[in-house]
């Protein structure tokens, strides 16, 4: 298991500072990202928030998981590793 959480379900307004300061309430963070849209800059809904520790990481979920903010009941969970299938080039060469 690791530190590093999956926040789903985030207002648009959400920012880094409102992430940091209630997983502040769980623990020490490590660091914060909400996610933008590569083209406009603005928010996707989501983010990653990791932990110090694992220990930290497991008790942002029972303490936060489907809490309110913004509106919104967040989702917190463990983040998984991203799968490396599709997308990139399927080999072959010039024919």
């Amino acid at each position: 298991m690791n530190n590093k959480l999956f926040v789903g379900n985030l207002s648009y307004s959400t920012t880094d500072d409102d992430l940091q300061t209630l997983f502040g309430q769980v623990g020490t963070v490590s660091s914060v990202n909400v996610i933008k849209d590569r083209d406009t800059g603005r928010p996707r809904g989501f983010a990653f928030v990791e932990m110090e520790s694992q220990a930290m990481a497991e008790a942002a979920i029972s303490s936060l998981n489907g809490k309110d903010l913004g509106g919104r009941q967040i989702s917190v969970s463990i983040s998984q590793p991203k799968s490396n299938t599709g997308g990139g080039h399927r080999g072959g060469g010039r024919r």
